[in-house]
């Protein structure tokens, strides 16, 4: 009986870890007219998750699962990191983004950009204490995430506040990078862009080719069997940064293929240790 209670009592204390919160209170920016009963399925939401007081680090991650921009694997790419990270002291925030759709969206391809810009701005307006708030996302989430790295300079969602939309710091999991033909994740590019986008459009969401000296440090993780998503996305973010010298390391795995989350089962090395580790050395 007396473990039946503990195991309740912790599932209690989980519940009240958790917090759901709609990302847009008001008008959702970009909606298509009409578009309000189809959002009903595919509300952006955060869902948060917050450290025990006294292992709290003060930093925070948006964690933002992938799919191919056709659906989101919201459990072992979302919640399952978010349990992860609160474990080690961090706040974690899951990002259910709208996926691209013209049915939902006047301009698809910055639909998941805006609602990953509005994550960051919520956590920051809304915790000011935090020292750091970081992204780490997986696939395609892993090419929001990118995005978000690479594009915040410029705010697609109102910002009077000017609040910074900034990353401090990217895990970048098998992440879709760039949008060209050799090496994209078709089924993203398709969803985000269109089958047949301009080369400019192109060029624009390949996260490789819209590096800056102002963008963050970033963690990559990538199998070499990769077939969905091959590991020269990752390369050639790397290369981008390199060239800045921007901070990168690669936690590379010669097996795993794609999609394996917290735990690739071909290997016994834990990718998500050496991340919390690299977390540790950034000043």
């Amino acid at each position: 009986m007396k473990k039946i209670l503990m195991f309740l009592c912790s599932l209690i204390s989980l519940a009240k870890a958790q917090e759901a919160i709609n990302l847009y209170q008001d008008s959702i920016p970009n909606a298509a007219d009409k578009a309000q009963v189809l959002l009903e399925k595919n509300t952006p939401k955060l869902f948060i998750y917050t450290p025990d007081k006294n292992t709290a680090k003060n930093i925070a991650v948006l964690v933002i699962p992938g799919g191919g921009y056709s659906h989101i694997a919201m459990d072992h790419e979302g919640h399952a990191v978010a349990k992860e990270l609160v474990k080690n002291g961090y706040s974690a925030y899951v990002l259910q983004y709208r996926l691209p759709s013209p049915n939902i969206m006047r301009d698809k391809s910055i639909g998941p950009l805006q609602d990953a810009q509005r994550a960051m701005q919520l956590i920051r307006s809304s915790n000011p204490q935090l020292k750091k708030v970081g992204v780490i996302g997986f696939s395609a989430g892993g090419h929001l995430a990118s995005t978000l790295m690479t594009k915040f300079k410029k705010a697609y969602i109102a910002n009077p506040s000017h609040v910074s939309l900034r990353p401090d710091f990217a895990g970048l999991i098998y992440p879709v990078i760039s949008m060209e033909n050799d090496v994209t994740h078709k089924g993203s590019r398709i969803n985000l862009i269109g089958e047949n986008p301009s080369e400019e459009l192109v060029r624009l969401f390949s996260s490789n080719l819209q590096v800056s000296p102002e963008v963050c440090p970033a963690f990559f993780v990538h199998a070499k069997d990769d077939t969905a998503v091959p590991i020269e996305n990752s390369y050639r973010m790397m290369a981008a940064l390199d060239k800045v010298n921007i901070p990168n390391t690669l936690y590379v795995f010669d097996e795993g293929g794609h999609g394996f989350g917290l735990i690739n089962k071909t290997s016994e090395k834990k990718w998500f240790d050496a991340f919390l580790s690299w977390l540790s050395t950034l000043n």
